[in-house]
């Protein structure tokens, strides 16, 4: 797919539009001013996957704890600010790779303006974060509403010579998302941050993200994404990864191709394949070098011909199974030698 050009702006360490891989960000549950929590959550966070971070300065006493989860994060910290701006100006002297900033909030001129200055100053990238909640005038399809705050705002930063901008347009209705985006594509061409905000617990957020940002990037729209949960911050980034890996644009380990399973199936596919994500850890994705698709299927109708579609495949039989490899029928296995048997396979290729 052919991604929208963009500028390309850095948060601390990473790279955000151009030609740069689509970034997964988050954002921290605990209360910033518990910092060895916050700072405990954002390790896990970076273990999962989670590349760019994104951390709430509600009042003055969270900018002490701010600047101590800076200094120790591992990975860029971004202030997220809301209401008051002299919080933007105490992130920005605690340290934050960024800020993000929200139109429906902080609306003063002569605020903005002052934020923008010492961003400036300091290198310090701003995304202008619309939400479809917080606007501060809706005139209009939505859609059309969080663009057009979106262009105000764009307008103050250019007065003042600052391009260093990433934009998000974010609803928690799909549709309005999509729109939005869409609209906004062709008018700048500053990076996206995408995400469908407020998208709910797991089930739903799963949904709702995989249209709403699988949708944009299949259509090149999009330059980091943060897939909104209620829950556990850890499942957004495992989320984030499988919408990455569905589209074949980042690759975090081998894909897994596996049958629902129905009567046809005469072996324990679901402990199989729940036994083999685990034993995957062991090699871990840093140690995989070139993306791999792996079949585990459950009976003959479909398993044969996914497997020899796959780098290696195993077709399941009467608690028996044919393991291929490149398309190939190399030997017949017994099902507890389906797991060892993938994992030697697997670290037998990342060897070649």
């Amino acid at each position: 797919m052919k991604r929208r050009k963009t500028r390309k702006i850095k948060i601390g360490t990473v790279a955000i539009g151009g030609d740069a891989p689509i970034s997964i960000q988050s954002m921290t549950k605990t209360d910033t001013k518990a910092a060895d929590s916050t700072i405990n959550e954002i390790r896990k966070l970076k273990k999962a996957g989670c590349e760019i971070i994104r951390v709430a300065v509600k009042d003055k006493d969270s900018i002490v704890s701010f600047k101590r989860i800076v200094a120790r994060a591992g990975i860029p910290v971004v202030a997220d600010i809301h209401f008051l701006p002299q919080l933007a100006l105490g992130a920005i002297e605690a340290g934050c790779a960024a800020l993000r900033l929200n139109p429906g909030n902080i609306k003063r001129k002569e605020d903005i303006a002052e934020i923008i200055k010492r961003a400036k100053e300091k290198k310090i990238p701003i995304r202008i974060g619309v939400n479809s909640g917080s606007l501060s005038q809706r005139r209009g399809a939505v859609a059309d509403s969080m663009v057009k705050s979106a262009l105000d705002y764009i307008k103050i930063f250019e007065k003042m010579d600052f391009y260093d901008i990433i934009i998000s347009l974010k609803s928690s209705n799909v549709n309005e998302t999509i729109d939005a985006y869409r609209k906004m594509a062709p008018l700048s061409d500053y990076p996206f941050h995408l995400g469908v905000t407020a998208a709910g617990p797991f089930l739903s957020s799963a949904v709702k993200s995989s249209i709403g940002i699988g949708t944009l990037l299949k259509e090149g729209i999009g330059d980091t994404i943060r897939v909104s949960l209620t829950g556990d911050p850890l499942r957004e980034v495992e989320i984030a990864k499988e919408i990455l890996a569905s589209l074949s644009l980042r690759c975090f380990g081998p894909e897994i191709i596996s049958c629902p399973t129905c009567g046809r199936c005469e072996i324990d596919l679901q402990k199989i394949v729940g036994n083999f994500k685990e034993r995957l850890k062991e090699i871990g994705p840093k140690n995989m070098k070139r993306p791999l698709k792996i079949a585990i299927m459950g009976c003959v109708v479909n398993g044969p011909g996914e497997a020899k579609d796959a780098d290696i495949g195993i077709a399941g039989g009467k608690n028996n199974g044919a393991l291929f490899k490149k398309g190939k029928k190399v030997k017949n296995l017994k099902e507890n030698e389906f797991v060892d048997t993938l994992i030697e396979e697997i670290k037998a290729l990342h060897k070649e």
